[in-house]
Order: C-alpha cells, then structure tokens, then sequence
C-alpha cells in the first residue's frame, strides 16, 4: 500500500466498489430527478430521488415486494416484477422528468435494470433512453418463464391492470 505524506486514502465506497463519485458528480450537476433502480438478491427497488446539499430526498419509491399484495405470486426479482415494480414507481411519481442511475450494475441489452426503466416510462415519468436496450414484450410478460415452468404468467396482465388504476 502507498504511504507518505501526500498519499490519500480514497472515500470508504470508492474502495468498497459501492460509488462511482465522477459517474455521481455529473448526475448532480444536471439538477435533474434521478429515477434510482437497484437490484438485491431477492428484490427489486426503484426509487425518484432529488439531490439536496444536507441529503438526498426521496420523493417516490417501490419495491417488488409490494406486489405481492396486489395479487403477483411469483418471484420478486425477475424481469417481470422489475416492470412491475417500475410500472408502480412510476404511477406514485406521475409525469416528472428524470435521469437513470444504475450504479454500478452493468448496462447490459434486457438487463432487469431496463424492465423496470420500461415500466417506470409506462407509469408517466419522462426520461431519455435508447429503445433497443429495453428487454422484449415477451420477456416483460413473463412468457420465456411461462415455457420452462409450464405455467401462466396471466396474474402479470391482472397486476398491470390494478397498477394503471391506482391515483
């Protein structure tokens, strides 16, 4: 490890691999509502946050688990509930405009990061994507799922619904 007198030890998250503190800095300086998507390893939380100089402040948020009480019984963490989660994130936020921040997760083509980004944008946020990262219809629904289980994903068509009709 480097030492002497002008070595400085870099801020706990940057080390930890938790923050990139450039990727940060330039999303603050646009002033613009950040549409905040993390993934866990069983849930999936997406969250409107604005930037204020004592702390962030969020304004919206949703989190997989909730679906479970609008009738989703399936699992919390797949591409399906991502939308969902977002879809339920973005009717709570109405049609504010915001930015994504992924963090670190990879940006990666039909990544669950940008099924809830696809729902967020169905609920009403307004926020600038390209279209050919979005997973396909198909997957949103569930049916690469349905195939293997040998099941219907039709709760997904009946949650959307209750989702759309909430103030």
């Amino acid at each position: 490890m480097a030492n002497g007198p002008r070595y400085v030890v870099k801020k706990l998250r940057r080390r930890e691999g938790r923050t990139d503190y450039k990727q940060r800095i330039n999303m603050l300086k646009s002033r613009t509502l950040r549409l905040v998507i993390r993934k866990s390893d069983k849930f999936i939380s997406a969250q409107l946050v604005n930037y204020a100089d004592n702390g962030d402040k969020t304004l919206a948020s949703a989190h997989s688990s909730e679906l479970e009480g609008l009738g989703w019984k399936h699992g919390a963490k797949n591409t399906s509930a991502a939308y969902l989660t977002g879809l339920l994130l973005g009717r709570r936020a109405g049609g504010k405009e915001a930015i994504l921040d992924i963090g670190l997760h990879p940006a990666t083509k039909g990544a669950k990061i940008f099924a809830a980004l696809k729902g967020a944008v169905d609920g009403g946020l307004k926020i600038n994507y390209n279209p050919a990262v979005l997973p396909s219809a198909d997957r949103i629904a569930g049916k690469h799922i349905a195939s293997h289980l040998k099941t219907e994903f039709g709760d997904f068509e009946t949650v959307k619904k209750k989702i759309m009709e909430l103030n």
